[in-house]
Parts: C-alpha cells; sequence; structure tokens
C-alpha cells in the first residue's frame, strides 16, 4: 500500500500473483512468492521489474506453504 518496494517476500501461497503486489514493485525491484492452491503444486517465483516496467518471471523450485489469506475476504467464523 505505501511501496513501490525494492523487495517483496510473500510468506504465503497465493492461487495467482496478485496484481497489487506488482504495482508495489520498484523498477529494479525483486519480488519472491509461493504460488499454487492447497491442493495444487506450489513453486517459488522470483519477479524481476525491469528498467521499462516490464516483469520477468522465474520459477525457482517447488515448495509447500499455507495459503495467502486476504482478510477483506473473511468472515468471522474463518478465523
Amino acid at each position: 500500500q505505501h511501496g513501490p518496494y525494492d523487495a517483496i517476500h510473500v510468506g504465503a501461497a497465493a492461487e495467482k500473483i496478485p496484481a497489487d503486489l506488482l504495482d508495489q514493485l520498484a523498477i529494479g525491484g525483486r519480488m519472491i512468492i509461493p504460488v499454487g492452491g492447497r491442493a495444487d503444486a506450489q513453486a517459488l517465483i522470483q519477479i524481476d521489474r525491469r528498467a521499462d516496467g516490464e516483469f520477468l518471471q522465474k520459477t525457482l523450485f517447488g515448495v509447500r506453504y499455507v495459503e495467502l489469506v486476504d482478510e477483506r475476504n473473511l468472515s468471522s467464523g474463518d478465523l
């Protein structure tokens, strides 16, 4: 929310790479994020933002993380 950031590490798996996080990545910045669903294979993804603003994505290796939770979509029974 207060980016841009030079580095972003996400400590929980997302189904797909959140656009909101990409928007917060500075030019020349790097994000490391596990991607994949709870029942799917997950991989640690490295995303670099190039000088032209484009993103370069590289799969590093397989991982297993808990799911990323969006607090806006939680009900009190989910906690």
